[in-house]
């Protein structure tokens, strides 16, 4: 076994630490690619499965006030400026304030149009009910994300990381 393990070890360590290199990247930049993408197809009236719902969700949180028409290129342009802020890694701040306040909005059907989020409530989702929770991982997402605005990193060696716990005087878990 300790054959094994030294035979696997280094190639553990080489994979881990290009995951923490690059996995922000990869996940910035595909998420920036379903934000533009859905985003894209909002401005194709019945091209997203998601168009009705929310516009309805709009019209219902104005009370009214704003309609489809004007609610539907507004969320699409919302999602796109996302997407490429994502993607370009600009304005990052502004961008996931964006993305967090239009998750807020994505949320709301499971609570204003239970019957459509759920076939049987609260626990058998609907395909747009699963479309909606599947956001949780996307605002999760753009949480790890955001840790590392301010220059922060996925640390793939744990020493390092006790070591940096040790100096701000942060238990190890």
């Amino acid at each position: 076994m300790r054959q094994l393990n030294t035979w696997v070890n280094p190639i553990d360590v080489s994979i881990t630490n290009w995951m923490a290199k690059y996995s922000i990247l990869l996940l910035r930049i595909s998420l920036g690619i379903v934000f533009f993408w859905f985003g894209v197809l909002k401005f194709f009236p019945g091209l997203s499965p998601a168009q009705e719902l929310a516009t309805d969700t709009i019209s219902k949180l104005s009370f009214g006030a704003v309609q489809p028409n004007l609610s539907l290129p507004i969320l699409a342009t919302w999602e796109c400026l996302i997407g490429l802020g994502l993607i370009t890694n600009r304005f990052m701040r502004a961008t996931l304030l964006l993305l967090l306040v239009q998750m807020l909005g994505t949320i709301t059907p499971l609570f204003l149009f239970p019957a459509e989020a759920f076939g049987h409530f609260p626990y058998a989702p609907t395909l747009e009910g699963q479309y909606i929770i599947k956001n949780l991982v996307l605002i999760s997402s753009a949480l790890i994300i955001g840790a590392t605005v301010r220059g922060g990193a996925v640390i793939a060696d744990p020493e390092a990381v006790n070591q940096a716990r040790q100096l701000i005087g942060h238990p190890s878990d």
